[in-house]
């Protein structure tokens, strides 16, 4: 039998598998290729360790992928994610917030090295168990922490009246939402982000938790548009009351305000009878078969003058130029100017006026008067 290594062999062993490690992860570096070789890493909440490279095409080449947490030996990838039966990604188990060390190879050489704090690349996973709380016009959404701090937890909510989701943050899972309406279904969705100050700027957001609907703090299947609920229909209604009530009072204040600094005109038919209806609006016609006509009421004052006029009408001249005519037309000379004066005709004129007298017509007769001449009724 051969014996058993002494203490030296187990040193010497120790010595050449750290110094193979140093080379396989530092002196190769990232440029043994001559190419970039992109990689993508998310830490799903510190349990499991997602790494992919190139995987948006296929690569061609069959890599391998080794990794360490400091403090750990090296190891190679327990689980590669595939794309056309070539590996594209390494799935592995998250050992705490620790750094990683890890390659990637092609089989003869090193194409890619990197250490990284895994928590620089943290996505946290999603609120469970949501518990609402309601109140009047608010609830308060609750729901276990996260056993690392660093987090925000994020609530959005929208109602079926609601384009967008709104949203309330705080540093535990206890958010309010307020302004809520009691008559309304709401939705609700949670999820957790990351402060930059804490992890840096390449971190994750969760996935958004499912989705719950709650109405008056029961749960709904989902929320539906309901026509009107009780405060709308309150708010509308005083608003077409409001309306019915001021739009006659503003029209009558309108007319009041039109009627003082507008005034009214007269409305032609009434003052015009006859000119719209007859003549169409033509006023020099109307006015031709009007200007004659007057129709006066009679008083009593107008009655005994009118009786007045019944009587006998006396025609004062000046005595000298009186005489002459009525001796030169009374006389044996003219017996028919006598006859015709005394049976009354009152177109029976000795002769045509002269020169610078007047005619005038007055109960029927007609009479020549000079200017000093005067009508007595």
């Amino acid at each position: 039998m051969r014996a058993a290594p002494g203490p030296w062999a187990a040193a010497a062993t120790a010595v050449f598998l750290l110094g193979d490690f140093f080379f396989f992860f530092f002196a190769a570096g990232d440029t043994a290729t001559g190419e970039a070789l992109p990689i993508h890493i998310i830490n799903f909440n510190f349990e499991t360790v997602q790494v992919t490279w190139n995987a948006s095409g296929p690569t061609g080449t069959n890599f391998t992928f080794h990794y360490r947490f400091r403090g750990d030996n090296c190891s190679q990838c327990p689980s590669y994610l595939l794309q056309q039966g070539l590996p594209v990604g390494c799935v592995l188990k998250a050992k705490g917030d620790l750094m990683m060390d890890f390659s990637i190879g092609n089989g003869t050489h090193t194409v890619l090295s990197r250490s990284e704090w895994i928590s620089s690349f943290l996505k946290p996973s999603s609120p469970r168990d949501l518990q609402f709380h309601w109140r009047e016009e608010a609830t308060t959404v609750t729901c276990p922490d996260l056993p690392y701090r660093g987090l925000r937890y994020e609530v959005q909510h929208k109602s079926v009246f609601d384009q967008e989701w709104q949203s309330t943050e705080e540093d535990t899972c206890n958010v309010t939402i307020r302004a809520l309406d009691a008559d309304r279904c709401y939705s609700f969705r949670a999820r957790v982000t990351t402060k930059e100050s804490s992890y840096g700027p390449h971190t994750y957001p969760s996935d958004w938790s499912e989705v719950a609907h709650r109405q008056r703090g029961e749960p709904r299947a989902s929320c539906q548009k309901t026509p009107f609920s009780s405060k709308f229909v309150l708010v509308y209604g005083t608003v077409a009351a409001l309306i019915v009530v001021l739009l006659p009072l503003s029209v009558w204040k309108l007319h009041r305000v039109k009627k003082l600094l507008v005034p009214r005109v007269p409305d032609p038919k009434v003052t015009f009878p006859g000119l719209f209806e007859s003549h169409q609006g033509n006023f020099q016609e109307w006015i031709k078969d009007t200007q004659n006509i007057a129709v006066l009421n009679k008083t009593g004052e107008d009655r005994e003058h009118e009786s007045l006029l019944e009587g006998p009408l006396v025609v004062q001249r000046p005595a000298a130029k009186a005489e002459a005519p009525a001796a030169s037309t009374t006389g044996p000379s003219h017996p028919q100017a006598a006859h015709k004066e005394a049976a009354g005709d009152p177109d029976a004129l000795p002769c045509p006026p002269a020169p610078g007298k007047d005619r005038i017509s007055l109960g029927g007769f007609t009479f020549v008067v000079n200017d000093n001449a005067y009508v007595t009724l």
